[in-house]
């Protein structure tokens, strides 16, 4: 059984573990309620403006949508990768690396694939496997619209001049603080609506100006719409991740601690038997 000395300093550190850990779920929640209502409020107008695109794409010609619609035979595939700049989240960042490699030899085997990471962790674990032709792992610290805009129109610029076939989006969707789901999101060439009637579509809405008009000017911001909603939903989920793993960080240590605190209390007390066993043994010799 190990001394009284090392358990207290087992015990010290535990503790001190404990503060840590506590102080980080903390401030994860705190960031967690920010980013949780962030993207809560953006999804709405991210799903109805994709539908709408999606809605007129489909009642027009199959050259209409412009370059960003074009169906090509798939040779070449960028994968947007988003992760996390920092770890103690859980599984949030290991997840994106499975669902990577899933998504690569699963779908893609017989074609080259290249990675878009966002994310420190993401650039780190995957580049030892996959070819990381860019990184922008600084974005998280200042998430804005126009700072994603500005990585969106660079990747419309690529699938544009036919350096990539199709772009996917790689991502873990916001559930819950305890859940996070892994999603593989077509990005480029732009999904047309699956199923649906092209009458009634019309039927729903009156155009001003003309739908072809309308669907040039809406391709661009809904592209820059839905990578925001993505990194968005990713930023939020490393908060939940991050607050449910230092939870139960917390709830361990203080298992640990408490397991702990009763080996030494047993060790003091079993100490303390043997020194009164030692003076009442020293004091019937002494009486004989």
């Amino acid at each position: 059984m190990a001394n009284l000395k090392e358990i207290r300093n087992r015990i010290t550190s535990i503790k001190s573990t404990m503060q840590i850990t506590s102080a980080m779920k903390m401030v994860s929640a705190a960031k967690l309620k920010k980013a949780q209502d962030a993207i809560t409020a953006m999804r709405p107008y991210s799903s109805k403006l994709t539908e709408l695109l999606q809605n007129l794409s489909a009642t027009l010609d199959s050259d209409a949508g412009g370059v960003y619609s074009t169906q090509r035979e798939v040779s070449k595939v960028l994968l947007v990768v988003v992760t996390s700049n920092r770890g103690l989240c859980g599984g949030f960042n290991s997840s994106i690396s499975k669902e990577v490699i899933k998504t690569v030899e699963e779908k893609y085997s017989n074609v080259e694939v290249d990675l878009f990471s966002i994310g420190k962790k993401g650039t780190d674990t995957l580049s030892k496997q996959f070819n990381v032709v860019a990184t922008r792992n600084d974005i998280f610290d200042d998430l804005t619209f126009d700072n994603v805009a500005a990585i969106a129109e660079k990747l419309m610029s690529l699938f544009a001049e036919g350096t990539y076939d199709k772009i996917e989006l790689v991502y873990n969707q916001f559930k819950n603080a305890a859940t996070q789901l892994p999603q593989v999101e077509q990005f480029l060439p732009i999904k047309p609506i699956e199923g649906g009637d092209a009458s009634a579509i019309n039927s729903d809405y009156i155009f001003e100006p003309s739908k072809l008009e309308i669907v040039e000017a809406l391709i661009p911001k809904s592209l820059k719409t839905q990578l925001y909603k993505g990194i968005r939903d990713s930023f939020a989920s490393e908060h939940g991740a991050r607050m449910t793993a230092m939870h139960k960080a917390t709830d361990n240590a203080k298992e640990l601690r408490d397991e702990l605190l009763l080996t030494y209390n047993k060790a003091r007390q079993a100490a303390i038997t043997n020194e009164i066993l030692e003076i009442v043994g020293g004091a019937e010799a002494l009486n004989n």
